[in-house]
């Protein structure tokens, strides 16, 4: 199985992106996750030949069994995330793959809006969405040095949301404690 990780935001150093490159580390043996940074590079969806940018993108999606998506720390989507869901909706690329969301912020309500307009586009891009709003701040410690986990509460949150993209099988000996 072969996860391909999103994160919503065009700063390496986010919040949501080291908590994407986390969530990784997380998986059980045997998931493959591989993180795709493209998102600046995303040009406005056109019809006719397909850049680079958004080829690379759609093709990997395409190699992947399922989309792991963590979504911005505030309500706005960046309009390149936009882009990149309209050149997977138009290549098909979404129809049917299994997508789970994770947004984060300090306020429920920026969560919440950030998820729904996401769920609102993969949905109508054909994916099948699930995912968990976790309502945590970003600037409290939730990373060790080496960026991982090390808040045993998030760890749980996040690996019930990879529980819902891996099966059972693959699941059970990552969460045995």
């Amino acid at each position: 199985m072969k996860i391909i990780g999103i994160a919503a935001s065009l700063h390496a150093g986010s919040f949501i992106t080291r908590l994407l490159d986390a969530a990784g580390g997380e998986l059980p043996p045997g998931v493959g996750f591989e993180v795709w940074r493209g998102l600046g590079e995303i040009p406005a969806y056109r019809p006719g030949p397909v850049p680079a940018a958004a080829r690379d993108l759609v093709t990997l999606v395409a190699g992947g069994d399922a989309v792991l998506l963590t979504a911005p720390e505030h309500s706005l989507l960046p309009v390149e995330l936009t882009h990149a869901l309209d050149w997977m909706a138009a290549r098909e690329g979404l129809s049917g793959k299994h997508v789970a969301v994770m947004s984060a912020s300090a306020r429920a309500c920026g969560a919440m809006w950030a998820q729904a307009e996401l769920y609102k586009q993969l949905l109508g891009a054909g994916a099948v969405v699930m995912g968990a709003e976790l309502v945590i701040s970003p600037t409290w410690p939730h990373f060790d040095e080496a960026g991982r986990l090390a808040a045993p509460g998030l760890r749980t949150q996040v690996r019930n949301v990879i529980r819902q993209l891996c099966p059972a099988e693959m699941m059970e000996p990552a969460l045995s404690l």
